[in-house]
């Protein structure tokens, strides 16, 4: 048995969770150790009762393990731990980081830069078009968008962001194989087509209930740098992402609303509380350079590629000097009328490759 298919038999096991699987490693060392343990060495540690003693003892009458791993197989996912080079950094931080992660799609580095977008389920146009927008700016400037596949602003973060041919993950409160709701199946197939991933911490045929989306909310918080919620009301399960999000000392933004309206409630008094008001992209990528440790960069670094830019970008680009460089001599070394110019010099400020100045002055990012 490898270590993978340990932690996935003990992730199956109700009784035993992250926190105490912490306990038990501390201990035994390797999670194969820990389903070989005696029962009365699982009692001696501190947490762990008869019940939950008794269940690791006798998990082979509870788990069937070979059909979870064959069900992984056949549907074409992966399933990670924590000492995977591709489980998210920050969510090895937080409390109670998932045992594992069941992952139909592909993870990359990018990935652990990311940013949560929630919201309300029943949302306004409005909110639709505010997640929409905003989603595709941050995945547009190279942030991963994260969300929960749920109705609403979580099903048009993931579409912004796959508009800006950006990456996504969708967390989801169930099985991968019983993925909820089930008219978001051809965005899973899209997000896990080349863009991202649908990730789960449950096994494969878990439905989804109200104590799964609580759990899938803490890796939503968890994984990412900061969530901004678009659109909720003052009973929004959104509200209890960001007081997660608090509780992880993640940043928590929020896009105000119109005062009387019940769907903005909650996320307009997360700003009276202390939430940075959002209305643009920039102001969260603003912010996150200073959350953002600064490194400075090797000489390898310095020669690495810009990433993909379109040809007005790159002539935009290349027209800004050394120096604070004004729009107008940079619309006429392009030689590009100025409304492709304004564009494109947005379209690079949100990739972090150009900043702009007071009276429109420009310049170039290290």
């Amino acid at each position: 048995m490898t270590p993978t298919e340990a932690c996935i038999a003990l992730n199956m096991l109700p009784t035993v969770g992250p926190v105490r699987l912490r306990k038990l490693l501390e201990v035994f060392k390797n999670p194969e150790r820990v389903l070989a343990a005696k029962r009365g060495e699982l009692r001696g540690i501190e947490g762990i009762g008869n019940e939950v003693a008794e269940q690791i003892s006798n998990w082979e009458s509870t788990v069937d393990l070979a059909a979870e791993l064959e069900r992984v197989r056949e549907f074409g996912a992966t399933v990670i731990t924590q000492d995977s080079p591709s489980y998210p950094k920050s969510l090895r931080e937080i409390h109670a980081p998932p045992i594992v992660l069941y992952v139909w799609g592909e993870l990359t580095d990018r990935d652990h830069h990311a940013i949560g977008i929630i919201g309300a389920r029943r949302t306004t146009h409005y909110g639709t078009e505010s997640a929409k927008k905003l989603a595709y700016q941050i995945a547009y400037a190279g942030l991963t968008v994260i969300s929960g596949l749920a109705r609403g602003i979580d099903t048009a973060a993931h579409q912004g962001a796959l508009a800006a041919k950006g990456r996504t993950i969708a967390v989801i409160g169930s099985g991968l194989s019983k993925l909820y709701p089930p008219e978001n199946q051809a965005l899973a197939e899209k997000i896990r087509n080349g863009n991202g991933a649908i990730v789960s911490e449950f096994s494969m045929e878990i439905e989804p209930d109200r104590q799964t989306f609580p759990m899938r909310n803490r890796i939503i918080s968890g994984w990412s740098h900061g969530i901004l919620v678009v659109e909720a009301g003052l009973n929004s399960g959104a509200l209890i992402t960001a007081s997660q999000a608090i509780e992880q000392n993640r940043s928590v933004y929020a896009v105000p609303g119109q005062i009387n309206a019940p769907s903005a409630m909650g996320s307009n008094r997360l700003i009276q509380q202390g939430a940075k008001l959002v209305m643009d992209a920039s102001d969260i990528l603003d912010d996150l350079q200073i959350l953002l440790p600064e490194t400075k960069p090797s000489p390898e670094a310095a020669a690495r590629p810009l990433p993909e830019l379109t040809t007005d970008e790159r002539r935009v680009y290349d027209a800004i000097e050394s120096s604070e460089t004004p729009i107008d001599r940079i619309a006429a070394k392009s030689e590009l009328p100025s409304a492709i110019v304004s564009s494109a010099l947005l379209r690079l400020e949100l990739k972090r490759l150009v900043k702009q100045l007071p009276g429109k002055y420009f310049v170039k990012l290290g």
